[in-house]
């Protein structure tokens, strides 16, 4: 077993994004984190009682998924297939977009009543070729339904979202092999993942100081990783919480706009007639 070596550590600029953080993989060496195309972070933020919510108005996917991670607060979904999910604090909302689907997410009707703090987290995952235009599915998980992995005297506990950590296998039936986890950690704890060498990490730091194989980061941090070893040692300076994934990337050329992932230009165009005539199913929210 070896360590990863760790290429880069992306600092997000706070003053300048605010409670909003999105890297969009595409802008960076893309093939080292293929298939994870972008990773959004809405939070952490307080929402005063009588707010409006989240402004995510009905809009369309296609040839990828979204993971939503939700850390405080609640996520509702509503989409064309005529599906009503809302998702408290803990929980995850996994949507394969695939052939092309419209949706909506927002709070729920009693956290713009009541108010509270919200952090959310989404993860957008590609689908290769030849499942970008199968079928459409929403996996909505709630905390109660996630195995939980606890060690180091209960100090590190991995939340097992798909894909199997230690013997222990996640609700989320990933049709890409994507292992995914969030990882809460008090302060001194330390958890040793291990990756294997194919494998793409996805490793974002939400909060706390944490040591990543030698690495020290603070608060808000993406790490990228080289190919070059199997074991990542994590070290906790104070609480911390990460999300952790890893797939076997596709290779594949990718053409990206907006809602819309495919694998060229032609079939983006496809998509936004496809939209536009209603093929994704329409939703009137």
């Amino acid at each position: 077993m070896t360590l990863r070596t760790i290429k880069r550590i992306l600092i997000p600029d706070l003053n300048y994004v605010g409670h909003l953080i999105a890297y969009h993989f595409n802008d960076l060496p893309f093939e080292e984190f293929d298939p994870f195309l972008m990773l959004a972070h809405h939070g952490r933020q307080k929402f005063e009682p009588f707010n409006k919510g989240l402004p995510f108005a009905p809009h369309p996917h296609r040839g990828f998924e979204t993971v939503t991670f939700i850390f405080e607060g609640d996520v509702m979904h509503h989409d064309s297939l005529g599906t009503t999910s809302i998702i408290k604090e803990g929980g995850v909302q996994w949507m394969t977009a695939a052939r092309g689907i419209v949706h909506t997410e927002d709070t729920s009707d009693d956290f713009k009543e009541h108010g509270g703090m919200l952090d959310i987290a989404q993860l957008w995952i590609n689908l290769p070729a030849k499942l970008k235009m199968g079928p459409v599915k929403y996996q909505g998980i709630n905390k109660e339904d996630i195995p939980v992995l606890k060690t180091d005297s209960d100090r590190v506990k991995l939340n097992v979202i798909s894909g199997t950590f230690d013997k222990i296998k996640g609700p989320v039936d990933s049709i890409t092999d994507i292992d995914m986890a969030t990882i809460e950690m008090e302060a001194g704890g330390k958890y040793t993942a291990q990756v294997d060498l194919e494998r793409n990490i996805l490793f974002y730091v939400l909060s706390g100081d944490v040591i990543v194989n030698g690495k020290e980061s603070s608060g808000r941090a993406l790490y990228l990783f080289e190919n070059d070893g199997t074991d990542i040692n994590i070290e906790a300076k104070t609480d911390t919480r990460i999300i952790l994934g890893s797939g076997i990337p596709y290779k594949e050329k990718i053409v990206a706009y907006g809602p819309f992932v495919m694998n060229d230009t032609t079939q983006i165009m496809q998509a936004q007639r496809d939209y536009q005539m209603g093929k994704m199913g329409i939703l009137i929210d």
